[in-house]
């Protein structure tokens, strides 16, 4: 049976590989496996409304889209992630964080994200608000700055 009109997702852009054994993108002092490569794989969650925020840009890197849908609030969650394939993440800093931790409901991380895209540098700058979920943190939504 042929199902030539159906309609189809595009192919997702190829994913930079990342082993367990690589540095973790997110910036910390880690191996993959060890640090946001635990997250992705597995039931465990992110701890803290940061390790989160760190997990999802690495998540990005990976072109993760069913951790990031995973990982996201269901009222602000989108049906797909439009992933740019000319866009390169190249590094996080994280400013601030706001609670965030086991002992709250709510927090906010702002942070850097660097990027290189059709070989120029750019960076996001925003502050995320996240909330926990059935127990989880996740991702609601972030305000841009600068």
């Amino acid at each position: 049976m042929s199902r030539r009109n159906a309609r189809t997702k595009p192919a997702r852009p190829a994913a930079p590989a990342l082993t367990a054994d690589a540095p973790c993108p997110c910036g910390l002092d880690a191996s993959y496996g060890a640090c946001c490569g635990r997250f992705h794989a597995g039931p465990a969650g992110a701890p803290t409304a940061e390790l989160l925020m760190r997990s999802r840009y690495s998540a990005f890197v990976a072109r993760d889209e069913p951790y990031l849908l995973r990982t996201w609030a269901p009222r602000t969650r989108p049906a797909d992630v439009d992933f740019d394939p000319a866009l390169r993440w190249t590094g996080l800093d994280i400013e601030e964080t706001g609670d965030g931790t086991a002992f709250h409901q709510h927090g906010t991380v702002t942070f850097r994200a660097h990027y290189r895209q059709g070989g120029t540098a750019g960076e996001l700058h925003e502050r995320s608000r996240f909330e926990r979920h059935e127990g989880a943190w996740v991702y609601v939504d972030g305000e841009f700055l600068d």
